[in-house]
């Protein structure tokens, strides 16, 4: 189980100008559906969208805390 601040916090060391929202999608706070708007993501194809989130995520994926993400990321001027 992840908070959505600690979340938060790992997403934004990696893109400090991200605008993050979580849900819970089973009240287990492990699926979770997140959507991230970032402008490090301008010129980026949804799979290295996925890819630096996903990097940003590593230790809590690994370790557990988080076990399924739905991801939407987007840029300042997509959302």
């Amino acid at each position: 189980m992840i908070s959505t601040d600690v979340l938060t916090s790992y997403i934004r060391k990696a893109m400090p100008d991200a605008s993050v929202t979580v849900m819970d999608r089973t009240g287990t706070m492990d699926h979770l559906s997140v959507r991230v708007v970032s402008a490090h993501f301008v010129g980026k194809n949804l799979l290295d969208r996925h890819r630096m989130i996903y990097q940003a995520l590593d230790e809590p994926m690994k370790d557990g805390r988080i076990h399924a993400l739905e991801l939407k990321a987007e840029t300042p001027e997509e959302r």
